[in-house]
Formats: structure tokens, sequence, C-alpha cells
């Protein structure tokens, strides 16, 4: 089989000849720039200009060499946005964008959100929001300069691309331009204001998330007007889940951001019927995991599997008939970046254990490999998934 017949026959809850493994396929598999430079090394591979591709994120592109050599299945697309541009560090577009000073560097995206990295930094936090009072108004949200998000510019350079990796073989995966209706108002609003705004200014909360609604519609009628029918799988996305409960209560997901999410995901299934519809969120999200599958959800991304409730096996056997499952394959908070080699290995096993059988699960780590992994760690990942992850 090759990548994107292997990707294709397990979203169909069926085994192929080994679980499908992506890396760097979407910017919550990614891998930091610093890991990605260690691991070519040690893969004797040659060094070069990395690509950026998540400039807030501070995220390798991994050349084909690296990613055939690895035998990963995927090939991620990227639309082009402030956030991510192939940019080389130092470039006259760096200095265009980036504004350094002895403390760090300062970005303002195209959303107006100013970032900020520490010059010990690895990687870009918000800083300013653009509508940060706490009684903001409808009128005021309204009139927020914001992308339309279907701008032609942004899908520049991807058509060739996606039909490079289908004649591949690999499997094409389309993520959407930006982050989810929620965290994107906690973006504009300020995390604590928008979370008051869903119970005491809702007005305010939903005509932020309309806002962004409708700037996801426009993206993906664009982008699927351009790309649907040489793209596999597209990425949507949303955090909902903390470590330990939700970020909004379930009833809040339910009568706010359930009826935007299906209406976005009921226009995609409109524009591409045959592609599968992924959703990331990470954290202890099993209490709307079946209102994820009520909309249309075809795989859930991540598998947190440290996060409360996130249990692999019970996963797999609650909710494995109707939900693939696209993560999950090592636990990358403790064990990927602190273990020994063995126990990222034991983690491993017990995971391919938990998601493979039957299929229905493509392995990748719970959020994308941080600057301080050890290479030898990410090996030991990898060659687990080889010895063990055949059917």
């Amino acid at each position: 089989m090759n990548g994107r017949e292997r990707i294709l026959t397990t979203l169909s809850h069926t085994e192929p000849d080994r679980v499908p493994y992506d890396l760097a396929g979407t910017h919550v598999t990614g891998i930091a720039i610093s890991a990605h430079d260690r691991l070519r090394e040690y893969m004797g591979l040659p060094s070069g200009e990395t690509e950026i591709v998540d400039l807030i994120q501070q995220l390798a592109m991994p050349a084909d060499d690296m990613l055939e050599k690895l035998k990963v299945d995927t090939r991620g697309l990227s639309p082009l946005c402030s956030n991510n541009i192939p940019l080389p560090v130092g470039s006259e577009k760096w200095q265009e964008l980036i504004t350094e000073t002895d403390e760090g560097q300062t970005y303002i995206d195209e959303w107006g959100f100013r970032q900020f990295m520490p010059s010990d930094g690895l990687y870009f936090s918000l800083v300013q929001s653009p509508l940060p009072d706490m009684d903001a108004s409808v009128d005021q949200v309204r009139q927020l300069p914001l992308p339309d998000g279907g701008e032609p510019w942004r899908l520049a350079g991807l058509r060739e691309k996606a039909e490079r990796f289908g004649q591949a073989g690999h499997c094409v995966v389309l993520r959407s331009t930006c982050a989810g209706m929620v965290e994107m108002a906690q973006r504009v609003r300020g995390m604590e204001n928008f979370l008051m705004d869903t119970l005491a200014n809702t007005p305010v909360a939903e005509a932020v998330l309309d806002r962004f609604l409708e700037i996801k519609m426009n993206f993906w009628a664009a982008a699927l007007g351009e790309l649907g029918d040489v793209v596999d799988v597209v990425f949507e996305m949303d955090d909902y889940g903390t470590q330990t409960s939700q970020i909004i209560s379930p009833e809040t997901f339910r009568s706010m951001v359930k009826s935007r999410l299906k209406t976005l995901i009921d226009h995609i299934k409109k524009l591409a019927p045959g592609v599968k519809i992924a959703f990331h969120s990470c954290g202890s999200v099993r209490p709307i995991i079946p209102d994820f599958i009520e909309i249309g959800i075809d795989i859930l991304n991540p598998v947190h599997v440290s996060a409360t409730g996130m249990e692999p096996a019970a996963l797999k056997a609650d909710f494995g008939d109707d939900l693939c499952f696209w993560g999950g394959g090592v636990e990358t908070q403790h064990v990927l970046p602190n273990g020994t080699p063995d126990e990222v290995r034991d983690n491993v096993r017990a995971n391919i254990e938990a998601l493979a059988p039957g299929g229905g699960w493509v392995f990748t780590t719970v959020h994308n490999i941080q600057p301080d992994v050890p290479t030898e760690n990410i090996m030991a990942m990898w060659e687990t998934l080889q010895e063990y992850g055949g059917y």
C-alpha cells in the first residue's frame, strides 16, 4: 500500500498493512525547529536552511528526504497567512514582519494580535488583543478589521503541491486558515473577557464567533473550490479541553458553539463530499465527543492520552465504530520529553495495542514534538511503531 491507500483504508475502519504515520501533515502534528534539526543530523541527512511552516509555534517543515526516510504517509498543505509564510530567519521579509530588540522579538499578525517571543524563548505568545475592553459592544466586534478568509493568494502554489503529493502516493491533508472559532474569539477579546462574555455578554460572544464562522466559510469555499478534488483530509480545529475538564462547559458548547460548528462541517461536506473531516481539540473533551459524531466529524485529533477521560482503550471501545482517531501514539507532555527510550517504547506499544485493532487510527504524537525532546526518544517512538505497527 502507498500512504494514501493506507490512510484511506484505516479511515474506513479497516485494517491496512500497517498503522499509518503522520509527521508534520498539520500544524498540530509537527516538530519544533531545533528538534527537527537535531533529528536530521542524527539521521545523517544534509544540513541546510530549515523552512518554517508555522511562525508562532516555530515549527519546521521537514523536507521530502526526511519524510521519505521516516516512512511518513501524509503530506500537508498549509494555506498562506501571516503565521505561515516560508520565512528564512533574517530575510528581508522577516525584517519586515519582526521587530527585534534585546528583550526579544515582537510580531503583529494579520488578525491584529501582538505576539512576543523573549530572546531566550522558543515560540511566540499573545501579549495584546485587538479588542480587550471588558465592556466591548457588538458594533465594535463587527467593525474589527479582520481578513476575509477567502483571498486567492492564500492558495498560491497549493494545487501544484497537492497534485505532486497525490501522484507520489501520499495522503494530502489541508489545514484551515486560522485557529478555531472559540480560540480566535479568546484571542480577540482576551481569554478572561471572552469566557465572561459567554455568560454575561452573550451578544458579543456570539458576534465574535459569527465573524470567524464567516471567515472560515469563505476560506473553505475558496480552498475546496480550488483543491477539493486533490485533497483527502481537511483539518478544522478548536480547543475546548483542559487537562482535567473543559474550557467552556458542555452546555455552553451546545448552546453557543455546536450549531455554528455544524454549519461549518455541513459547508465543507457540501463543497467536497469525498473528503474526510478531522477536528482538533486538545484536552479532556470526552463529554462532547458524541456531539462531534452527531454533527459529522469523521476524525478526532488528538487522543490526549494524559487528560481526564481520554484513556485510549476506553475511547476506542466507546467511539471507535463511529469515529477515527488521529494521534495519541505517545504521551507527549511527560513521556516523550522526559522519559527514557525504554519508557517511550513501552508507552508506544501500549497505545498501539489500544488504538490499532480494526483500523480507524493514524499514529502521531499527541501534539507537536517540542524543542526539549531528545532525539533518542523520537527514534525510540518511530522504531517501536515500525516494530509493532504491522497488522
